[in-house]
C-alpha cells in the first residue's frame, strides 16, 4: 500500500485488516491531510458530495476543519475506516438539534477511497454509522445521494427506504445536473 494517499492517480488496491472507529476532534485535526485526501479522491472519481471538479486539498481541509466544532460539541460523530494506519473511508452522523427531533440524525460524507471500493467497506461504514446513531438514542436516519450512484445501490441493499427523487437537484462534479434520491431508515430502540 502507498504511504501517501493524496495521489488520486495511484490509489491503494489491497489492504489487510480495516478498522472502523470514531475519530475525535483532536485526532481529526491532526489527521486533516488524510481526511482531505479521501474527500479529494471521492470528488475526483465522480462522487456527488457537494463539491465540483478541481476541488483541492486546501478546500477539503477547510471543509473538514469546519466539522471539528460540532464533533467537539457532540452534535456530530465522524467515523473512519483505517487500513495500515491510513484513513481510507469516512462517514459522518449529524444529530438533529431541533427540540422536536431528538430522535433523528443524518448520514453524510459516506466516502470510500476509490482504490478500495466494491469490497464491502461502504456497507461496514454505513452499519457503524447506524449503530452510532442507535447508541446516541437516534431512531430515524435520513440521507440523500445521486440517483443511480453506487451510494443509491448501497442504501437500497442495506434496507433504506426511498422517500422520493428530486430532479436536477445537484450538479455532479463534472457539471451535469443530476437527480437526488432521499432515503430514510428507522432503527430499533437503543
Amino acid at each position: 500500500m502507498r504511504t501517501m494517499m493524496n495521489d488520486v492517480t495511484t490509489p491503494p488496491t489491497t489492504v489487510g485488516v480495516i478498522a472502523i472507529r470514531a475519530l475525535g476532534a483532536v485526532e481529526a485535526e491532526r489527521r486533516l491531510p488524510e481526511l482531505a485526501a479521501v474527500l479529494v479522491d471521492a470528488v475526483a472519481h465522480g462522487a456527488s458530495v457537494n463539491f465540483m471538479a478541481g476541488f483541492t486539498e486546501a478546500e477539503a481541509t477547510a471543509f473538514w476543519r469546519g466539522q471539528l466544532p460540532e464533533i467537539t460539541a457532540g452534535g456530530r460523530v465522524l467515523l473512519v475506516a483505517e487500513a495500515a494506519g491510513r484513513l481510507v473511508g469516512t462517514v459522518v452522523v449529524t444529530f438533529a438539534h431541533q427540540p422536536n427531533a431528538p430522535h433523528r440524525a443524518e448520514i453524510g460524507k459516506m466516502l470510500v477511497h476509490s482504490g478500495l471500493r466494491r469490497q464491502g467497506l461502504g456497507k461496514r461504514l454505513l452499519t457503524a454509522a447506524e449503530e452510532a446513531a442507535r447508541q446516541a438514542g437516534r431512531t430515524l436516519l435520513l440521507l440523500d445521494t445521486e440517483k443511480g450512484s453506487a451510494g443509491d445501490r448501497l442504501y437500497r441493499h442495506c434496507g433504506w427506504i426511498e422517500v422520493g427523487t428530486v430532479p436536477n437537484h445537484a450538479f455532479t462534479p463534472d457539471g451535469r445536473r443530476a437527480p437526488t434520491v432521499i432515503f430514510y431508515k428507522e432503527l430499533g430502540q437503543p
